[in-house]
């Protein structure tokens, strides 16, 4: 099953490079495109489908001494060592409890392999720029920085339909920045 939803995956990675290559000249996260979604708490999130590598079931990692919290470790992937970064710790998110819908994103970052551990994975979902409102402005434990937009999604239909808000993240910058420590300023 592993290997079928990597090539699925890898299907939707080369359309949308091909596709997203004319839309690259507008601001990430406004002009829309395939986002993975997934569960940090009961919020919602959203990273650019083509940042992802694959999606794992999440083992616990190697520590790492003296590594901040939010940093669980590193695993061997395929002969890659891959740091390890808890987003629930990262963003604040309360408790970090690990189950079975625990996973671990592994993203592809400025040529680097890291991996992201999330509640949960919800979906790869198609936004268009009309569905897309800017970042709001946030004094919250949250940086807006890495808060690209909201997307509106809509769940149901006729009466029934209702919108939900998923919090598009800019990920490259997330995973780059200094307090992070992994990549080279």
């Amino acid at each position: 099953m592993e290997m079928i939803a990597e090539a699925t995956h890898v299907a939707r990675h080369e359309a949308a490079r091909a596709a997203g290559a004319a839309s690259s000249a507008a601001p990430e996260g406004q002009a829309g495109g395939e986002f993975l979604t997934f569960r940090l708490g009961e919020e919602e999130y959203g990273i650019d489908i083509l940042r992802v590598q694959e999606i794992r079931s999440y083992e616990q990692p190697t520590r790492i001494a003296n590594a901040p919290a939010f940093i669980k470790g590193v695993v061997n992937l395929r002969g890659v060592i891959v740091p390890i970064i808890d987003l629930r710790l990262k963003l604040n998110c309360g408790s970090a409890e690990y189950n079975g819908f625990t996973v671990v994103i592994v993203l592809n970052v400025r040529g680097r392999v890291v991996g992201a551990v999330v509640d949960s994975v919800s979906d790869v979902l198609e936004l268009g720029r009309e569905h897309i409102k800017p970042a709001p402005e946030l004094s919250s434990q949250i940086d807006a920085h890495y808060i690209t937009g909201i997307g509106a999604v809509k769940s149901g239909s006729g009466d029934d339909a209702s919108e939900r808000m998923l919090i598009l993240m800019d990920i490259e910058a997330l995973m780059s920045s200094a307090d992070m420590g992994l990549m080279d300023a």
